[in-house]
This record gives structure tokens, sequence and C-alpha cells, in this order.
């Protein structure tokens, strides 16, 4: 392992953990995700090709790794909530707390396809195009989820109309 992949790699991972969060529900499961993915990544590292954009290749293996394990499982356990940031980012005003927590519950009800790509798209930042890469899926489907997703997500969050939640 070159020093480089292995500074990248350590400097992805709050990113990393953002979108296992989003994926899993909560803080337990996604830090297993990160870290399974993390050791699947290090164990094909001969696959990983220079050049290549480090964040699309991991996102792709926490997405694989999450849906191998939840078509196993078929659970959602929303015991431990999550913030959809980094601990340091996490919201500190009640309101916000609030907030975050509605806008998880309402994330967590979302389809599994569409939640992958609320994960990629809205709290990643990702284009697109870099989503429908890291899900294998034409951009149009990406764009077709992530409209499905906010046809949910904006009037159950209260952002239609100028309300707030």
């Amino acid at each position: 392992m070159t020093e480089r992949f292995r500074r990248e790699l350590v400097a992805l991972v709050p990113k990393l953990r953002r979108f296992a969060y989003a994926l899993t529900g909560n803080r337990q499961d996604g830090d297993d995700l990160v870290q399974a993915a993390c050791e699947r990544a290090l164990r094909n590292l001969v696959h990983y090709r220079a050049g290549t954009r480090m964040d699309s290749w991991m996102y792709r293996i926490i997405q694989r790794l999450w849906a191998e394990d939840h078509r196993r499982a078929r659970r959602f356990d929303d015991a431990d909530p999550v913030g959809l940031g980094d601990e340091e980012r996490d919201a500190s005003l009640p309101e916000d707390r609030m907030r975050q927590a509605r806008t998880r519950a309402a994330i967590a009800d979302l389809p599994d396809v569409q939640r992958a790509v609320v994960a990629l798209v809205v709290i990643e930042g990702l284009s697109y195009r870099e989503a429908a890469d890291v899900l294998d899926l034409p951009v149009g489907a990406v764009m077709s989820r992530l409209s499905h997703a906010r046809e949910v997500l904006l009037p159950r969050l209260c952002l239609l109309s100028g309300r707030r939640p």
C-alpha cells in the first residue's frame, strides 16, 4: 500500500461515514460498514487504478456491501439515530437537532434505491454522473430516483410553500 493511498483513504473516512450513516440509519452499523469497506478496499488494492477517484470507488464498495447486507437482513434499526454530518459539525441547538432528527427519519423512510441517491447527491454533493457511476445506473435513473425522493421529502419536511419544520 502506498503512503499516498493510505493518506487519501484516511482523509475520506468522514465522508464515507456520512454516506454509510445515511444508508444504515445508525452510527454503529455505519461504522461497521465503513470498516468493512476499508478492509475490502485494502484487500483489493490491486484493482484500484491510479487516477481513479478514490471517493467514487469507496462509495461504490460501501453501497455494494450495504446492498448485500441489507438484502440478507431486510431490517432497519433506528435505535441509534445519527447526525447527517460529522460529530464536529452536528447541530448544537435543540431546534437544529430536532430538524436533523426529522430529516433522518424522512430519509430512513425512503425506499433503499432513493436513500442511496439522496445520500450521494444531496448529502455528499456528488454530481448525477458521479452518483450514477457509483450506483452503476444510468444518469436518468439517478435523476428520476432523486425526483421521487424529493416529492416525498419536501412536503414531509415542510419545505414547500415557505413553511419551516
